[in-house]
C-alpha cells in the first residue's frame, strides 16, 4: 500500500509491478503520481509535462542554434557571389 501524497488515500501498489520511475493516477482525487521509492513504495506528485516543455534552453543549446542559421546563411551569400 502507498499513500497519496495530494490525498491522503491508500492506493494499492505492488511493488513487484513498478519501476522508479513509473506513473500512476490517484484513483481518488486523479493526481498523477511517480513512483520515487519500491521497498516500501513511496509515491510522489508526478511533473507536469507543460512545466518540462517551457523550460527555456540553455545559453549553449541557444547558440548552437543561431549557429546554424548563419552557417545556412553564409552559405546562399556564396551562392550569390558565384
Amino acid at each position: 500500500m502507498a499513500t497519496c501524497p495530494e490525498c491522503d488515500a491508500e492506493i494499492e501498489v505492488d511493488e513487484f509491478d513498478v519501476d522508479k520511475g513509473d506513473q500512476l493516477s490517484c484513483p481518488e482525487c486523479g493526481s498523477n503520481l511517480e513512483v520515487t521509492r519500491l521497498t516500501p513504495i513511496e509515491l510522489d506528485l508526478a511533473p507536469d509535462e507543460d512545466e518540462e516543455d517551457d523550460e527555456p534552453l540553455d545559453a549553449a543549446a541557444a547558440d548552437d542554434v543561431d549557429d546554424e542559421d548563419e552557417d545556412e546563411e553564409d552559405e546562399e551569400d556564396k551562392d550569390w557571389d558565384e
